[in-house]
C-alpha cells in the first residue's frame, strides 16, 4: 500500500463560489477503519430506515414537478436539508437507485395513492410516503424484516407501518392501473426508450476499479480467488463465477451482468476497495492521466460524480498534483462528498 498523504479540501468560502479545492488523497489505516457491516439484505426483504430517509431526500430534489392544476400530490418546501451518512458505499447506492427507481414510476406511485385518496400524512412526508411505496410493490406487498442491531428512524417506521396497514388496497390499486393500461408488470409503464436501455444495460458486463489507496490488485485477486472466483482473459471467457483485468483499463476488473447483485455484498464493496461504475468514466480518467505533464494540475468541471474525481485522485496519488473541482453548490452536498471521500480513504482539509 501506498504511504504519501494527500488531502480533498471543500472549504466553505469554495463551496458557496462554486468550487472546491481537491489535492491528493491521505490514506488512513485499513485495518483502523475497516468495521463489520450487517450487509444489507439484497432478497426485497426491505432496507434500514437511513436508507429510506436519504433515499427520500434525493427523490425530493429530483422528483418531477407539476402544475397544480395537473396534479394533486403536493410534495412540500423543495428546500435542501442534509442527509444522514451513508455508512458505506452500498448503502449510498442503495439509496439512489431506490429514490432513481420512484422516480421512473412517479407517476404510477402518484396515481396508486389518488385512487385510494391516501395522501393524508404532512406533505413534507411525499416523498418518503412514495420510496416506501415503490419498494413496498417491489416486495409484493410483504413486511419488511427489521435487524435487531438497526437504528430506527421514527417517521419511517410510522410510513412503513401506514403503508402496511393499507396493503390490500394498494395492491388492488396497482392491480386496476394495470388492468387499465393492459400492463402485464409495472415495467410496462415506462417508455418504450427508457425499457429498451433499461434492457441493453442490464445485459452488458459490470466494471468494477481497484481503490489502490486502500488494496492491491494482487490483493483483490487474490481475495476473489477465496471466494471461487476465476481469473480469465477475455469477455468472450466468461462462464458464470469468472472475470477479467479491463484491456485498456489495468486497475479495472470486468466482470459478467449476472454477477452484479452478488458483487454488491462483498466486503470488497462496503469497504469502498471495489468501486462500480461504468467503464467510460475510467476510461476518460485514464485518458486524462496518460495526458497530465509531471507535477501539473487538473480541473475537473463538474463534480457529477464523485466516483469519478476519487479515482482521478487515486491514479494521481504518485504525482504532486492538486485537482481542482468546481460545482459543489451547497453545504449538503459538501458534507456528502466530504464523508464519501473519506470512506474511500480521503481526508478533507
Amino acid at each position: 500500500m501506498p504511504d504519501s498523504e494527500s488531502n480533498l479540501v471543500p472549504s466553505h468560502e469554495d463551496v458557496i463560489n462554486g468550487a472546491a479545492v481537491l489535492s491528493k488523497t491521505k490514506i488512513s489505516d485499513a485495518k483502523g477503519s475497516v468495521e463489520k457491516r450487517a450487509v444489507i439484505q439484497m432478497e426485497k426483504n426491505g432496507y434500514p430506515d437511513s436508507i429510506y430517509l436519504n433515499a427520500a431526500k434525493i427523490f425530493q430534489g429530483i422528483h418531477t414537478e407539476k402544475s397544480e392544476d395537473k396534479s394533486q400530490v403536493r410534495y412540500g418546501d423543495n428546500s435542501e436539508s442534509p442527509m444522514v451518512a451513508f455508512k458505506d458505499e452500498r448503502s449510498r447506492r442503495a439509496s439512489y437507485e431506490l429514490a432513481f427507481n420512484a422516480l421512473k414510476y412517479q407517476d404510477l406511485l402518484e396515481e396508486i395513492l389518488l385512487d385510494i385518496i391516501f395522501l393524508l400524512q404532512p406533505d413534507e412526508l411525499t416523498s418518503l410516503l412514495v420510496v416506501m411505496l415503490y419498494d413496498l410493490q417491489d416486495r409484493k406487498f410483504r413486511k419488511r424484516k427489521v435487524s435487531a442491531e438497526e437504528e430506527l428512524v421514527a417517521e419511517v417506521q410510522e410510513i412503513g407501518d401506514y403503508l402496511y396497514s393499507y396493503r390490500t388496497k394498494l395492491a388492488a390499486a396497482l392491480a386496476r392501473c394495470r388492468i387499465k393500461y393492459d400492463a402485464l408488470s409495472i415495467e410496462y409503464f415506462l417508455p418504450e426508450t427508457v425499457w429498451k436501455q433499461e434492457q441493453t444495460a442490464s445485459a452488458l458486463p459490470v466494471w468494477f476499479w481497484i481503490n489502490t489507496l486502500k488494496i492491491s490488485l494482487e490483493d483483490v485477486i487474490r481475495d476473489l480467488e477465496m471466494k471461487g472466483f476465476t481469473k480469465v482473459e477475455s469477455v468472450s471467457d466468461f462462464d458464470h463465477y469468472t472475470y477479467a483485468v479491463d484491456q485498456h483499463c489495468h486497475d479495472v476488473l470486468v466482470f459478467p451482468s449476472s454477477l452484479r447483485e452478488e458483487l454488491l455484498n462483498l466486503d470488497l464493496f462496503a469497504d469502498c476497495k471495489l468501486l462500480l461504475q461504468d467503464k467510460s468514466r475510467s476510461l476518460a480518467v485514464h485518458s486524462a492521466q496518460a495526458l497530465l505533464s509531471e507535477g501539473g494540475d487538473i480541473i475537473v468541471a463538474h463534480v457529477g460524480s464523485h466516483l469519478t474525481t476519487a479515482h482521478l485522485s487515486v491514479l494521481t496519488n504518485p504525482s504532486m498534483s492538486t485537482i481542482f473541482v468546481c460545482g459543489v453548490k451547497s453545504l449538503a452536498k459538501e458534507e456528502e462528498l466530504r464523508n464519501s471521500f473519506s470512506q474511500m480513504g480521503c481526508e478533507s482539509r
